[in-house]
C-alpha cells in the first residue's frame, strides 16, 4: 500500500490533501526503514507537531477495509488502524476510521446502517461517550451545520448527518419512488453540505452503497465514475468484489475473467427484434461469442459477462446492470429494472442500436424489454404478452415471480398472472 501511495503521488494524482502531501514527501526523503515504515514514522511525527493533525483524508479511503474482514472484526479493527495511520495517525482519525469500517460491514451483512453506533464499542471506554455525544448532535443538525468539514469529526458528522437525516424514499413504483433512491438523495446532501464537499460525498457514499448496492447508484452515475489512473466503474466493482472475496474469482472466473463462462442452460444463440422498438435486439449471452451478430451500436447486460465489454471490436456502448436471476436476490429490484430500461431508451433516444441480453434470454431480457415498452406506452399486460410471442412463447418469466410482477408495478398496475387452464378428463369434460 506504501509502494502504490507513492505510485499514485509520483504518477499524476491531481489533488492530494495537504497533510497526506506532508507524510508523502517526508517518507520519500527518509532513508531508514520499508516504505510503509518511513510512512507511519511521518505520520506520528506530523501528529507530534501539529494541533491539526486530524485531518478527514484517512477516513474518506479507509472504508474499503471493512469488505476484507467480513468475517473478522478484531482483524478489521487492526486493519483500520495500521492503514489510517498509514497517514493520519492522530487517535480521532483510527477511532473514525474503526467506527465507519463497522458502519460499512454491517451494511454489507445485514443492510443496515446500526454498525457505526454498533462500532463505539470498539474503541476505548473513554473514548465511547464523546462518539455517542458526537453522532447525537450529527443526527441534530443538517450537513452543512459544520463549515469546517476538514476535520475529521465534523467530516463524519456532516456524513453521517445527510444519511440519517434523508429520508428513505418509499416504494411505490408507479410515482418513481423506490427505497434504493435513498442512496443518491443522501449522496446529494452531503454534496451540498458545502467546504471539503468531495471528502464528505465520498464518506458517505461508501456508507450508503454498502448499504444499498451497486444497483441502488443511477446508471447515469455508474457510467460517469473512474478511478484512477483510467479505472472505469465496472473495474471499481470488480476490486470491490475481489475485495469481499478476499481475492479469489469464482468457479466461473468471475470478476476477474476477461469473459465467463457460458453455461449450458443458455442454450443456443438467437437474437429476435423488439416487438416495439425493431431498433432493439433481445438476444443471450452465447450471440456474445460471435462476431456476426447483427450491426449493433449499444450493449445492455443484465448478467455477469466478465471483464472485456462486448462487442469491443465494435466500440459498442456497454451497459451492466446489476440485475439476479433468482427470486428474492434482488432488493432493489424495482429500481434496477426501471433503470435498465430507461438506459435502453436513453441508448434508442440517441439513435444507437441496442442489444438487450442475459444469459439465456428467457427471464430478466424480457422483464426488462416489457418495461422498456411501457416507457414507451404499452400497457405491462400487452408488453409482456408481445414479448412473449416474440420469444417463441419460451420464456421463464413466469417462474420468476417477482420481475413478472414488477413490470406491472411500475406501470401502476396490479400483477395480471395466467390463470391455469381446467384439467380434463380421460372423456374430455372438465374435471
Amino acid at each position: 500500500m506504501a509502494r502504490n501511495f507513492h505510485g499514485w503521488r509520483d504518477g499524476g494524482a491531481t489533488d492530494i490533501g495537504n497533510q497526506t502531501r506532508s507524510v508523502l514527501a517526508a517518507a520519500k526523503a527518509r532513508k531508514t526503514g520499508t516504505l510503509s515504515q518511513a510512512m507511519a514514522a511521518e505520520a506520528d511525527a506530523y501528529t507530534a507537531r501539529t494541533q491539526y493533525s486530524a485531518g478527514n483524508g484517512s477516513l474518506m479511503r479507509t472504508g474499503i477495509v471493512a469488505l476484507a474482514y467480513l468475517d473478522d472484526v478484531e482483524g478489521m479493527v487492526k486493519a483500520a488502524t495500521l492503514i489510517s495511520s498509514l497517514t493520519h495517525s492522530d487517535p480521532e482519525c483510527v477511532e473514525a476510521c474503526i467506527l465507519w469500517c463497522s458502519g460499512i460491514r454491517t451494511a454489507v451483512l445485514e443492510g443496515t446502517f446500526d454498525g457505526v453506533r454498533q462500532g463505539i464499542a470498539l474503541l476505548p471506554e473513554d473514548r465511547r461517550e464523546t462518539w455517542h455525544a458526537r453522532l447525537d448532535e450529527a443526527e441534530a443538525n443538517p450537513p452543512h451545520h459544520w463549515s469546517r468539514n476538514g476535520y475529521v469529526v465534523t467530516a463524519l458528522q456532516a456524513a453521517w448527518s445527510a444519511i440519517t437525516r434523508t429520508p428513505v424514499p418509499e416504494l411505490a413504483p408507479e410515482r418513481d419512488s423506490f427505497p434504493a433512491q435513498h442512496f443518491q438523495l443522501a449522496t446529494e446532501a452531503a454534496v451540498r453540505a458545502g467546504n471539503d464537499t468531495d471528502t464528505v460525498a465520498a464518506i458517505a457514499g461508501a456508507l450508503l452503497g454498502a448499504r444499498w448496492g451497486v444497483s441502488a447508484i443511477p446508471a447515469d452515475w455508474q457510467r460517469a465514475v473512474n478511478g484512477w489512473p483510467n479505472m472505469s466503474g465496472p473495474d471499481l466493482v470488480r476490486l470491490a468484489v475481489l475485495s469481499a472475496r478476499k481475492g479469489a474469482d469464482d468457479s466461473d472466473g468471475w470478476p476477474s475473467a476477461p469473459r465467463v463462462k457460458t453455461p449450458g442452460y443458455a442454450g443456443k444463440a438467437f437474437t429476435v427484434a423488439h416487438p416495439e422498438d425493431p431498433g432493439v435486439v433481445l438476444g443471450n449471452l452465447p450471440v456474445t461469442e460471435y462476431d456476426d451478430t447483427p450491426p449493433i451500436d449499444a450493449v445492455v447486460s443484465l448478467c455477469r459477462v466478465g471483464r472485456d465489454p462486448v462487442f469491443s471490436r465494435t466500440g459498442a456502448d456497454h451497459v451492466r446492470v446489476w440485475l439476479v436471476d433468482k427470486e428474492g436476490e434482488n432488493p432493489n429490484l424495482h429500481y434496477a429494472l426501471d433503470q435498465a430500461a430507461r438506459q435502453v431508451l436513453r441508448l434508442r433516444q440517441e439513435g444507437k442500436r441496442v442489444f438487450l441480453h442475459c444469459v439465456a434470454g428467457r427471464s430478466r431480457t424480457p422483464a426488462v424489454a416489457a418495461t422498456y415498452s411501457t416507457l414507451l406506452g404499452t400497457d405491462p399486460h400487452t408488453a409482456l404478452t408481445d414479448i412473449w410471442t416474440a420469444l417463441n412463447k419460451h420464456w421463464t418469466l413466469l417462474a420468476h415471480q417477482q420481475l413478472h410482477d414488477a413490470v406491472y408495478e411500475l406501470a401502476g398496475q396490479p400483477p395480471h398472472r395466467p390463470q391455469p387452464q381446467p384439467r380434463r378428463t380421460f372423456f374430455g369434460k372438465r374435471g
